[in-house]
């Protein structure tokens, strides 16, 4: 029996790649049982301050009462997760005795929780974990904590992999860390936890999921598998971003808008590029909405990147369902879109000073997106982003 797109999106789900995926409305409710099933006794639940009082945190915590089992909550994360409270939530984990966590809400509780996860059973220092860096033995006696992600929001695409962004407190910078024997062991998408969520994040969240697909396309090398998901993820967003903002409480919607996020946040395992090695240095200064900060980005850097990349621009505007896929066709539709979600128009309108430019473009040319950008620039041309996205972005 043929099932349309919509109808699949209103059905459960179970796939396995890359990590085992549990889509569905309603599927909230068998996390009790998955957690009993994988031998989980007493998690921690870790979400970001923000969404401390939402109903989904109550939800889990009687969904796994009901279950007979026991769990913590540590929601002392930030919009922009910093190194100190991982450190705290680290001492949290230990005292509670936890097997695992249960990373719940927006990407910085996704963050929060997979950080929390990578120092809680050892004695590393977390900045040990940084992605540039060798990576640290952990001996057989110090397994990491089982880590179940589960998605509030539609953008972050975080939910399928370890790695995890941390602001520095220190250097006032933002780093990315992970270890290679860290996966969830379980990615729960449910349409319906992301239902109440204001237009403004539906908004800033569905520009960072379109963000991710077009920057991890954009990455050069041959990786097809990564590119497919991209394309895919970025025709899911397109057709559905639109539906979900009109229509709100829209299932399919909601559906379609999940799993476009995690598709392109899977693609972006090749890499990403300067709208976040830029805007995670801004986020780690000035504390902005990480999603948001992407989307005024985006324009300034898709007319840096995008000139001799037709063919790539090609595939994404058919992705799209464009009919002119000229880049100026295709960069003048992503404008259009950023103006329909009431983006603003440029990094000084959330908070972002002038006078910061050289300084986050210094930093900014230290994040490994930098290096996986399709064009490289140098300190002068990335100065010029920045103070592009602060004056006016579009």
């Amino acid at each position: 029996m043929h099932i349309n797109e919509e109808e699949g999106l209103l059905q459960a789900q179970d796939w396995i790649f890359p990590v085992p995926i549990a889509y569905g409305p309603g599927r909230l409710k068998e996390i009790g049982a998955r957690c009993a099933a994988m031998g989980v006794t007493n998690p921690l639940i870790v979400t970001d301050r923000g969404s401390r009082d939402l109903p989904f945190v109550a939800d889990l915590q009687s969904i796994l009462s009901d279950a007979k089992l026991s769990c913590g909550v540590f929601f002392e994360i930030s919009p922009n997760p910093r190194d100190d409270e991982i450190g705290a939530g680290r001492a949290v984990s230990r005292a509670g005795g936890h097997d695992a966590i249960i990373a719940i809400g927006g990407g910085s509780a996704m963050d929060g929780g997979k950080a929390i996860c990578l120092t809680a059973n050892n004695d590393v220092d977390l900045w040990d974990f940084d992605y540039l860096k060798p990576v640290p033995e952990i001996g057989p006696d110090q397994p990491f904590p089982k880590l179940i992600t589960i998605p509030t929001t539609a953008g972050t695409g975080a939910e399928t992999e370890a790695t995890a962004m941390v602001t520095h407190t220190t250097k006032g910078m933002k780093f990315c860390i992970d270890h290679p024997d860290l996966t969830p062991s379980l990615a729960l998408l449910d349409p319906e936890l992301t239902l109440g969520l204001p237009a403004h994040l539906t908004a800033w969240t569905g520009a960072d999921a379109m963000t991710h697909a077009i920057e991890a396309y954009s990455v050069p090398g041959f990786n097809p598998l990564c590119d497919g998901l991209a394309l895919e993820g970025l025709a899911l967003i397109s057709k559905w971003l639109p539906v979900v903002m009109r229509e709100p409480h829209n299932v399919a919607a909601r559906g379609g808008m999940l799993v476009g996020s995690c598709l392109a946040g899977v693609a972006f395992l090749k890499g990403l590029g300067h709208v976040h090695a830029i805007s995670h240095m801004v986020g780690a200064e000035y504390d902005t909405q990480h999603g948001l900060t992407n989307a005024i980005i985006l324009p300034v850097v898709l007319r840096f990147n995008l000139p001799g990349m037709e063919d790539k621009v090609l595939r994404m505007a058919q992705a799209m369902g464009l009919k002119d896929t000229s880049t100026d066709a295709f960069i003048a539709e992503i404008e259009r879109i950023l103006d329909a979600l009431d983006i603003p128009k440029s990094l000084s309108e959330i908070g972002v000073p002038g006078d910061c430019a050289a300084r986050i473009a210094e930093k900014a040319l230290q994040d490994a997106a930098a290096s996986t950008n399709p064009r490289p620039a140098d300190l002068a041309e990335m100065q010029n982003l920045v103070e592009q996205a602060i004056a006016r972005a579009r």
